[in-house]
């Protein structure tokens, strides 16, 4: 089904820390999230403490979600195109913001523990209109 309605995928960057234990991370990327972008509007998955959050946002399909979280103060990567599902066995990491978006991305994502060094790591791969992950890196 996914395959058929073409979706983008952003990433956001956000630094509120909900839990004591994420003041040890990077002021400003103590937490990351996505947005899936398709031809009837957004759906964000926010994966919060304890539980993963999916929601389709009443809003007309050409608003601009990535400007709203820039001007909320969240650092936005994207346009993506979601990836393709992985055809080897998942890595063993524990679910966290980090691994969400990663899987989103596809099996070819840059490995990160912290949504600053996802970031980062994100950062170094060029930046084109639409970006895909492969095993080649990103691509037009």
């Amino acid at each position: 089904m996914a395959e058929s309605r073409p979706q983008r995928l952003w990433i956001a960057f956000g630094g509120g820390a909900d839990q004591g234990w994420m003041r040890l991370l990077r002021p400003g990327f103590r937490h990351c999230f996505a947005a899936l972008r398709d031809e009837d509007g957004w759906t964000v998955l926010d994966p919060l403490s304890g539980r993963l959050l999916v929601t389709r946002l009443a809003v007309d399909a050409g608003f601009d979600l990535p400007g709203f979280w820039r001007r909320a103060g969240c650092r936005v990567l994207g346009p993506y195109r979601p990836g393709s599902p992985a055809r080897a066995w998942p890595a063993v990491a524990p679910f966290s913001c980090v691994s969400l978006c990663r899987a989103l991305l596809g099996p070819c994502a840059p490995f990160a523990l912290t949504p600053y060094g996802f970031y980062r790591a994100m950062e170094k791969i060029p930046h084109k209109q639409e970006n895909v992950l492969d095993d080649g890196g990103m691509i037009g």
